[in-house]
């Protein structure tokens, strides 16, 4: 029973679409009839308004953090669970048709939450990337990836597996974005 209530509430939380609350509330648009119509951090950046972009990403960060720290203290046996499911639920929100965002500022929440090194190593790989492509994407996917990799290089390979898998489904809801990269038709992010 504590697993089932565990997933299911950690992907409630995951699923609250901050980026379209706070673009239909205060600008009165549908964020996803803007930029790539995604309800991330990044394509909130594009309403022009960087209160509203910066506002989502931190929201998005802290709708991972609260419930897997939560199950970090008291549920360790399903702190994975929880991730996956807070991460499931901002790619898959119910209240919008299942239609989400790409879930990196969740995986964020969830590195920082699991292990302040984790983030921290995402963090540095995500800027680096960023600062030499300005492709969002791009940093995102390389982010990604160097969490397994920096697992693999210290040996912890009891969550190697898991990161992994949270790579592979990053790569997928970038999907899209990888095609633009190869084509050479991606769109570069502003982020200041």
């Amino acid at each position: 029973m504590d697993i089932f209530l565990i997933g299911i509430i950690s992907y409630f939380m995951g699923s609250i679409p901050f980026g379209f609350i706070l673009t239909k509330f205060f600008l009165k648009k549908d964020i996803r009839k803007i930029g790539s119509g995604n309800i991330g951090a990044t394509n909130a950046l594009r309403t022009g308004n960087k209160t509203i972009g910066y506002s989502t990403l931190i929201l998005d960060v802290l709708k991972a953090v609260v419930p897997v720290i939560y199950v970090k203290i008291f549920y360790q046996d399903f702190l994975y669970i929880a991730s996956l499911c807070a991460f499931l639920g901002h790619v898959f929100p119910i209240w919008l048709k299942f239609k989400g965002g790409k879930g990196v500022a969740t995986y964020v929440g969830i590195l920082f939450a699991i292990n302040f090194h984790f983030g921290i190593v995402f963090s540095i790989t995500w800027f680096i990337i960023f600062f030499l492509s300005k492709y969002s994407s791009l940093s995102s996917l390389t982010g990604a990836l160097s969490i397994p990799i920096y697992l693999l290089i210290l040996n912890q390979f009891n969550e190697v597996i898991f990161f992994t898998i949270m790579f592979v489904l990053i790569f997928f809801t970038h999907r899209e974005n990888i095609k633009r990269l190869k084509n050479k038709e991606e769109t570069k992010t502003k982020i200041y």
